[in-house]
């Protein structure tokens, strides 16, 4: 069994076309194995039927390493809001050059994410039990990322300013989002120039094997450094968004 999860994973990645790191599909598979046993321990995510979550989790992760400039080489990346930890373990396997702070709010999942972090021996990979709207003050976080990114479900705005404040000036940050994101590129750029962004663009992404899916990540480059009041304590991006 494990080596056909390998031999899936080995296959899907190929579809990338971008260089990934020798070691990404047996890393892959046994970050997956780890997936569906804590899984049935705690809620980390739904249908964890590698069929599924090749393209769903996995690949949908992955795909914006095709695009380019989104993360350089040796960058490092906050993934705000990790969860079970996407995008930031496929991204980290992928691409050992690049440091990750993985930081979630629920400490179960952090152990989770620590698990396989260990399992893996990622040592491109910290993993941090916080809340994004408390950590962002952080001195040893705040404005220390050349990239953040988060593919929470959430609106631009509080997106916004749970990810910018991670960023150093000159670098950005990315929201995965799907169909709609169109749709909130207006109140994302309001909220992004209260937080010292510029511009948000859309980018489409394609997800391999999955041509109708209209996935694609929202770009925010950090062009001034983010007012100390921000973000604000927690729950108030979600409660009240920009």
């Amino acid at each position: 069994m494990a080596s056909q999860i390998q031999d899936a994973f080995t296959e899907s990645l190929a579809k990338l076309a971008v260089p990934i790191d020798g070691k990404a599909a047996r890393r892959l598979a046994q970050y997956h194995v780890l997936l569906c046993d804590w899984n049935t321990r705690m809620n980390l995510t739904g249908d964890t039927a590698l069929t599924t979550a090749l393209s769903r989790l996995y690949m949908d992760s992955l795909a914006p390493l095709a695009l380019e400039g989104l993360f350089p080489d040796y960058a490092d990346v906050i993934d705000v809001g990790s969860g079970a930890g996407f995008p930031g373990l496929p991204l980290a396997i992928a691409r050992p050059d690049l440091s990750f702070v993985l930081l979630d709010s629920l400490n179960k999942r952090v152990r989770f994410l620590q698990e396989v972090v260990d399992t893996l021996g990622l040592s491109n990979v910290r993993c941090m039990h916080a809340r994004a709207e408390e950590a962002a003050h952080q001195p040893a976080l705040r404005e220390r990322f050349l990239v953040s990114v988060a593919r929470a479900v959430a609106p631009a705005p509080v997106l916004m300013e749970l990810l910018l404040p991670f960023v150093r000036v000159g670098g950005h940050a990315l929201c995965y989002k799907g169909p709609l994101a169109e749709e909130e590129t207006a109140s994302g750029i309001r909220a992004a120039a209260m937080l010292g962004g510029g511009t948000l663009v859309v980018k489409p992404v394609t997800v391999p094997d999955e041509p109708d899916w209209r996935h694609c990540v929202m770009y925010c480059p950090k062009e001034k450094p983010t007012q100390a009041d921000y973000p604000r304590k927690a729950g108030l991006p979600a409660k009240a968004p920009l």
